[in-house]
């Protein structure tokens, strides 16, 4: 379920965030791969909640024909403290 996958990926991102004293307002730039576009309304819903309007980082997302392990969608994050 690509909710899931986007919400796990979202907390393993905090997860590391939180391990080196930042949080989501640190970040200043993601990147999004995603399998299929068409999922892109979905996994929007869920990145977005984890910033606040204000905090929002840069973004870039791109569609990519197969990921490692054959999941749907990677999130790759740049934080600066």
């Amino acid at each position: 379920d690509i909710h899931k996958e986007t919400e796990q990926d979202m907390n393993n991102i905090n997860a590391i965030l939180r391990e080196v004293g930042m949080n989501f307002s640190h970040v200043l730039k993601t990147t999004i791969f995603i399998k299929n576009m068409d999922d892109f309304q979905k996994i929007n819903k869920v990145y977005g909640s984890f910033f606040d309007d204000s905090s929002a980082p840069a973004r870039e997302t791109v569609e990519v024909s197969k990921l490692p392990k054959d999941v749907n969608v990677e999130i790759s994050v740049l934080a600066r403290k």
